[in-house]
């Protein structure tokens, strides 16, 4: 079993990634949920850093020099991930996060922990993008610190939904900015691995359950 397969297992595990009938904020009817929020014991959280630390160490290997996380579900996404590429790689990454508020007394600011220099090459950590929001307040925020490169952005699951256009909300926030973008898994991960499986004894993704998956990527994703 690969990580991207543990993690999947994982997610289910957790109660973070379920299935039934649901809405998303932007109000679509999905059949499945992804909820990071869910995430909640020590055990967890250091375990969700392994994961993202394998795909920074699968297609960013070394290049990079701080891990940011947007307030807030991404601040301990970017603990963890580091805490994780210095106990698994050896590799002794920085991390930064923001305030949503500017800090007016002590060190003032709206940045907490390591402070981007010129020339840095940045990866942002986040959970789940929908509209990708937190990425595109997080660039300029960034950019106005230091003269940055912000390389890539990291998340979790991938649900290859449709932003403004034609293309992923991924695939936006590299043509406006030039970052890469990586998913642990996505949906297509998720389908193929889950189809007719059991997990615990129960099987995750049945005929039905994967024909109303196809049926919603069909409607809103891109292949």
């Amino acid at each position: 079993m690969n990580y991207k397969q543990e993690f999947i297992e994982f997610m289910v595990r957790s109660d973070v990634l379920t299935f039934g009938d649901f809405t998303t904020k932007s109000g679509r009817k999905t059949p499945y949920f992804v909820n990071t929020g869910k995430y909640k014991t020590g055990a967890q959280i250091s375990k969700l850093g392994d994961y993202y630390a394998a795909c920074i160490k699968e297609h960013i290997n070394d290049e990079v020099d701080a891990l940011f996380g947007p307030a807030y579900k991404g601040i301990p996404l970017a603990v963890t991930t580091a805490s994780s590429l210095f106990r698994n790689y050896e590799m002794d990454i920085s991390y930064t996060f923001n305030r949503k508020e500017a800090k007016d007394h002590g060190e003032g600011g709206t940045i907490v922990g390591y402070k981007p220099k010129d020339g840095d090459k940045i990866v942002i950590i986040e959970d789940v993008i929908t509209a990708g929001t937190s990425i595109r307040e997080s660039v300029p925020l960034l950019k106005s610190i230091a003269d940055v490169d912000i390389t890539s952005v990291v998340i979790s699951v991938d649900r290859l939904e449709r932003g403004k256009g034609d293309k992923t909300t991924l695939q936006e926030i590299k043509d406006d900015f030039g970052i890469k973008t990586y998913s642990i898994v996505n949906t297509h991960d998720i389908i193929e691995y889950l189809h007719n499986k059991e997990i615990d004894g129960k099987v995750i993704i049945n005929d039905d359950m994967k024909a109303k998956m196809k049926e919603y990527m069909a409607l809103y994703c891109v292949s």
